[in-house]
């Protein structure tokens, strides 16, 4: 089907982690067990992760961990599937956290490898 196809433009994941279209946050999923490399959209980091001025009390880490330890727990219980929706409380203000949803994929990596990527629910 695809002998005579000619390739015009293709953008690898080392590419997109390089770029920072996607965050590597792969040490911390290995500390909560996942396996996969993983790493998450820039939307993702930006909107959840980086802590916003004057919020008190957060950091990066903190909040990456957060974003992890509940994908690792919404694997366990989700169904068989290459994708799944999940919530995080994040706290974007000096008030009480918000519930946020996430949709996490795992996917062929560069090399075939799996691989699992965090996004918002209507990135690609």
């Amino acid at each position: 089907m695809f002998e005579d196809f000619e390739l015009i433009h293709s953008y690898s994941r080392a590419q997109a982690l390089s770029d920072g279209t996607l965050v590597d946050v792969t040490a911390t999923a290995k500390e909560a067990g996942i396996k996969h490399p993983t790493a998450v959209t820039h939307a993702v980091y930006e909107q959840f992760i980086r802590v916003p001025e004057r919020v008190e009390g957060q950091d990066e880490r903190g909040r990456t961990w957060d974003i992890i330890w509940m994908l690792k727990f919404a694997i366990a219980r989700a169904p068989e599937g290459d994708f799944l929706i999940y919530t995080v409380f994040v706290r974007n203000a000096n008030t009480q956290p918000q519930p946020v949803k996430l949709k996490a994929i795992c996917h062929p990596g560069d090399e075939g490898e799996a691989v699992v990527t965090v996004m918002l629910p209507d990135e690609d």
